[in-house]
């Protein structure tokens, strides 16, 4: 998992929003010391996992049109982001260090109907 500093490609691939950002293969980080935030991290390593499930082009698709349906259902952007099935399994195990050895196979579909926000 390479990890790339960059605050132009992260505030680009994410809108100006984000933090980091995971374009597989990358992560992508806004500042150098967000290289040692663990919890982050682990949190974008669970959407590589997420990615490679659904062979990584139909993740993006999935992800994009999961966001515009939340988008419209909520009508507000954070809202919106927050309740995608992928940023839900994401946000709810990126304390857990360990969780990616033991995630089960298509997780993040546990995470279609629960509302996160």
């Amino acid at each position: 998992m390479p990890i790339i500093v960059s605050k132009i490609w992260t505030s680009l691939f994410s809108l100006g929003r984000a933090n980091a950002i995971t374009i597989f293969p990358f992560i992508l980080l806004r500042s150098e010391k967000l290289r040692h935030d663990r919890v982050l991290i682990n949190h974008e390593r669970i959407h590589l996992a997420q990615a490679l499930e659904l062979l990584i082009v139909p993740f993006y698709l999935f992800y994009l049109l999961e966001f515009g349906v939340r988008l419209l259902q909520y009508r507000d952007f954070q809202r919106a982001y927050r309740n995608i099935s992928f940023e839900r399994e994401a946000f709810f195990w990126e304390h857990d260090l360990s969780y990616l050895g033991r995630r089960k196979r298509w997780n993040f579909r546990r995470y279609l109907v629960k509302k996160a926000y």
